[in-house]
């Protein structure tokens, strides 16, 4: 009964609404820290740019876009992540819905993946910032081919990307997911740009996966130390 009612329309728009409202509360009391200086300006400079994000650490990425300028974001086709895809409506991101399966092309079009990359290669030749999770889901903190497929397919560079705070809720879940809380410090790192060129065979794919995993090692530990604590998901890949 309960989660019929949870898939209902108006109580999902309710959520979104809510939950973005939460998130724009958040923002505003809480003090960021933004590394390096003129972070918006460099993202301007390679407009518009892919962001590289971990699962998990996600929920406030929208903070660090560049004011009036437009994003898209890559949601899940599963009914329970609706509710973000409203949220980030309410936050003027568009959501495109898909996701892929690391290795396996059958489940990738099930799940709109194919599809997918084709809307944020548009995206981005429209004009919008594409942000997304390098990891795939329950694989937590290994970078997928999806995120460098696209930089190859666009032509657009890659930002790892990390927006933090040191009050928030730590959940023990595949991706040790964290769920900011109002006030206390916060910070937004981008990483150095990674290119893929449009040639680029499997190996140089592979050395820009590589990339893209240790610049968002590099930018979450990063994040975590400007605001006085460690990033929950930082022994993730050594357990799996």
């Amino acid at each position: 009964m309960l989660k019929k009612l949870s898939r209902a329309r108006p109580v999902q728009e309710l959520a979104g609404y809510m939950a973005a409202g939460y998130l724009r509360f958040v923002k505003n009391t809480t003090d960021f820290v933004r590394v390096p200086e003129g972070l918006e300006t460099i993202l301007l400079d390679h407009w518009p740019p892919i962001i590289a994000m971990w699962h998990g650490q996600h929920i406030m990425m929208s903070f660090g876009r560049p004011p009036g300028r437009p994003a898209s974001a890559l949601i899940s086709r599963h009914d329970d992540a609706e509710i973000n895809a409203i949220a980030l409506r309410h936050l003027d991101v568009e959501a495109i819905r898909g996701s892929g399966s690391e290795g396996v092309a059958g489940k990738m079009q099930r799940r709109g993946g194919v599809q997918a990359l084709r809307a944020m290669i548009q995206a981005l030749q429209s004009g919008r910032m594409v942000v997304l999770t390098a990891d795939v889901p329950k694989i937590a903190r290994i970078a997928g081919d999806g995120i460098v497929t696209l930089a190859k397919l666009s032509g657009r560079p890659i930002f790892p990307a990390a927006v933090v705070k040191n009050r928030r809720f730590d959940f023990q879940s595949w991706d040790r997911a964290s769920f900011p809380k109002p006030f206390g410090k916060g910070a937004i790192v981008l990483g150095a740009p990674i290119f893929v060129a449009a040639d680029a065979d499997r190996s140089t794919l592979e050395s820009a996966r590589l990339a893209v995993q240790a610049g968002l090692d590099d930018v979450h530990k990063r994040a975590y130390d400007l605001v006085g604590d460690r990033d929950p998901g930082a022994d993730l890949r050594k357990s799996s």
